[in-house]
């Protein structure tokens, strides 16, 4: 098949959480098995100095109308691998920028000319390129116009650019709503701007576009699939998710073996297997290290990584912090975000320096360090469409602690409920109810059998991108 891809971040180029992680596995992963890929991305300044963007060359200047004038750009293209092809949608104006959507305090204002110009771009470069899609896949609401603005584009030049379309929600917390000022700039027929089409509460929302214009929506887990159609999950647009029930799927993201894998990082100071995890022992030494630990600290090793938000349950971390400062444990944090839980983590390792470490910015080779090195995953959202790490976790023997929602239900299994097959612990979103749970790792890991056999079952699962990619081309198959 002819794939096209669309998303406002791609590892390794520009990464901020999980989207890029699974869009950049995807599309490796679906030209690893033989489909000729496309992949769009806006041509921030991080991905156009990225050593593997140096022979881009440009491939067109486009000029896309947004209201009543024309804005030009550049495309440009290189081919990291055999039957991939990235594009970099380049407008200084909109992309020379060092982060993707604000400046850590607040999002950019002209955000929504930022990514309607990157979806007509996107259409555009399809036209002048002739790409002749099966399937468009665009994800989250920064290319979710692209379904029905591609359409548009298909009428206006009587051309078919793409067989069938799909729009991915990775987290339909946030769905690019803005004034409807903007709506005009998407040279849309007015009618579409009502409560069948963008408008949302007197705003343009973006992610509305997605859901009701693609041929197929899906969501990165099954169980956030259900969760979405209801009141406490879908952000307000369970109503609308729920008219498309018939082409809504959940497909589990997958783990990039090349990216992912204990047995080959070379981002860790030792490498290990299931079957001898001597290099784990040295990673768990390192990180100790690296916080400021003791290095030879027998009890358990605690780590959280995800940006700092309400949704990821820091709350709920903090509401326990009398659990890491007084207990024979460590806790190591990666992660930066809402200023007021970066500052509340900051006060307890400043007051707690032996107990408590903060690295507050993103670093992936501390990332790689804190999942070798930990021997438990602290994971407890609020809502997580499927999440990444907690696989991660398994896959280098860590055992994860986990809330019971979204993707996180879906890929662990309490040891305690299920002590033939648990591969972690669970609990309820809850301040008690993570207590519960942290105390009950405590007892777990006093149990060296029973804690390596659970470290053993994470281990042997396969999360595996080549199966989630299978299910997305029994999807894209069904649709065509």
């Amino acid at each position: 098949m002819k794939i096209v891809h669309a998303a406002s971040e791609l590892f390794p180029y520009m990464k901020t959480g999980g989207l890029a992680d699974a869009v950049g596995a995807l599309t490796v992963t679906f030209a690893e098995m033989g489909h000729e890929v496309s992949v769009f991305l806006p041509g921030y300044r991080g991905a156009l100095s990225h050593p593997l963007a140096a022979g881009a060359e440009r491939r067109f200047r486009i000029k896309v109308e947004m209201g009543d004038e024309s804005l030009s750009g550049d495309v440009f293209a290189f081919s990291p691998s055999k039957n991939l092809t990235v594009f970099l949608v380049v407008r200084d104006e909109f992309y020379d920028r060092r982060f993707p959507y604000g400046n850590g305090e607040r999002d950019y204002e002209d955000n929504s000319d930022r990514f309607i110009f990157f979806c007509k771009a996107v259409v555009e470069t399809m036209r002048l390129a002739d790409l002749g899609a099966d399937i468009v896949h665009a994800h989250d609401w920064q290319t979710a116009l692209l379904p029905l603005l591609l359409r548009e584009a298909e009428r206006r030049f009587g051309v078919t650019l793409a067989m069938k379309t799909v729009f991915t929600i990775h987290n339909i917390a946030f769905q690019g709503l803005f004034s409807a000022a903007c709506y005009p700039r998407t040279n849309l027929p007015d009618e579409l701007f009502s409560m069948d089409g963008l408008e949302y509460y007197g705003q343009v929302n973006f992610m509305k576009a997605g859901i009701l214009f693609a041929d197929r929506v899906t969501t990165v887990s099954p169980r956030y699939a259900k969760e979405i159609q209801t009141p406490e999950f879908g952000c307000g647009l369970e109503g609308v998710v729920q008219t498309r029930v018939d082409d809504l799927s959940g497909l589990i993201n997958g783990v990039d073996p090349a990216v992912w894998n204990p047995v080959t990082d070379k981002l860790i100071p030792a490498r290990y297997s299931a079957s001898n995890l001597s290099g784990k022992r040295t990673c768990r030494e390192e990180l100790l290290r690296q916080c400021g630990f003791d290095a030879d600290f027998q009890g358990p090793v605690f780590g959280m990584i995800c940006r700092l938000t309400e949704q990821k349950g820091v709350d709920l971390v903090l509401a326990n912090a009398d659990f890491f400062t007084t207990g024979a444990c460590r806790f190591v944090v990666l992660g930066a975000g809402d200023r007021r839980m970066e500052a509340a983590l900051g006060k307890l390792a400043s007051a707690w320096p032996d107990k408590v470490y903060l690295c507050p910015k993103h670093d992936e080779a501390m990332s790689h360090l804190i999942e070798a090195g930990c021997d438990y995953f602290v994971m407890p959202s609020l809502f997580e469409p499927c999440g990444l790490n907690q696989m991660y976790s398994q896959v280098y023997g860590t055992v994860p602690i986990v809330s019971r929602v979204g993707g996180l239900f879906d890929t662990v299994r309490d040891a305690d409920e299920d002590q033939a097959s648990g591969t972690g612990l669970m609990c309820a979103p809850t301040a008690p109810e993570l207590r519960d749970a942290l105390e009950r790792a405590l007892r777990l890991f006093a149990n060296r059998s029973c804690y390596a056999a659970v470290q053993q079952r994470g281990m042997a699962r396969d999360f595996s991108w080549r199966t989630a990619a299978a299910a997305y081309e029994a999807l894209y198959r069904d649709a065509l």
